[in-house]
């Protein structure tokens, strides 16, 4: 009954965005909520310019993940508009919208194929050569060729045969296949020890090149070289700037920099 009753998505307007100057995003005055009477969302206005990287940041449940899905219109604003490259993302068809964008997933999500076809996932035609520059883009060529049968092996139900490192380079190197000019970030490093951590940001300064980039992260480590930092606190922009002027400012990035690193002042190694 539950499935029967389900609303559909949104309706689809057949108009296509057309990323020949890559993406650029505008929120205007955005405010949603999941109950329609209690807003997650409180007028959230910013703009990010083509091939810009852009991070979100703020306490749990501050609206985060929310804006991610609000651009990929798995739910739609009460008030406010979204556009990308000027086009109010709700006149567009969802085809369209949704080609022009690649999500990694704090959770990569993997399916019992081979290494090969998961990669190409959200590419269908991509072909071997293609497949394995974004492997090796990714820092994942290295440990696939030590598989069993390499890129032919076989994965466990949701990469459940890899570490996590393993799973999030693949996970980037489908979204380097599918070569979305914007691409998600979502707390792709979370999970993950601080070796790790370093080898898959590598990785991710490939992918963000040349593209508009929006990283979710809890771990502040991941983005302190972001062109520029939102912060944000119970749905509402509290601060945007780079890394060292939001330190400088000594609010609520300075305090959460703090909780995970100490000092503030110190230099820590990314």
């Amino acid at each position: 009954n539950e499935i029967v009753t389900e609303v559909p998505e949104p309706q689809e307007i057949p108009n296509n965005i057309t990323p020949n100057r890559g993406v650029e995003i505008k929120f205007d005055k955005v405010t949603f909520g999941y109950k329609p009477e209690r807003p997650v969302l409180h007028e959230i206005s910013f703009e990010v310019s083509s091939g810009e990287t852009i991070a979100l940041v703020g306490p749990t449940g501050a609206g985060k993940s929310t804006l991610a899905s609000l651009l990929l219109r798995f739910c739609d604003p009460s008030k406010g508009q979204i556009f990308i490259n000027g086009i109010d993302i709700q006149k567009t068809a969802l085809d369209n919208l949704r080609a022009q964008i690649s999500i990694v997933p704090q959770d990569a999500f993997l399916l019992p194929l081979s290494v090969s076809d998961n990669i190409a996932y959200g590419c269908p035609g991509a072909n071997q050569k293609q497949i394995l520059d974004a492997a090796i883009a990714a820092n994942a060529h290295e440990f696939i060729i030590k598989l069993p049968k390499g890129y032919d092996s076989i994965l466990g139900e949701r990469g459940a045969t890899l570490s996590g490192g393993q799973k999030q380079r693949l996970s980037i190197a489908r979204a380097l296949v599918r070569n979305s000019p914007l691409v998600i970030l979502d707390e792709p490093t979370s999970a993950l020890d601080i070796e790790t951590e370093t080898q898959l940001l590598e990785a991710l300064k490939v992918l963000a090149k040349g593209r508009t980039t929006i990283i979710i992260a809890h771990r502040l480590s991941t983005i302190r070289n972001a062109d520029r930092i939102i912060v944000l606190n119970q749905g509402r922009v509290e601060e945007v700037g780079r890394h060292e002027d939001l330190i400088a400012n000594r609010g609520l990035y300075e305090q959460l920099y703090k909780l995970q690193h100490g000092n503030a002042d110190e230099k820590v190694p990314i």
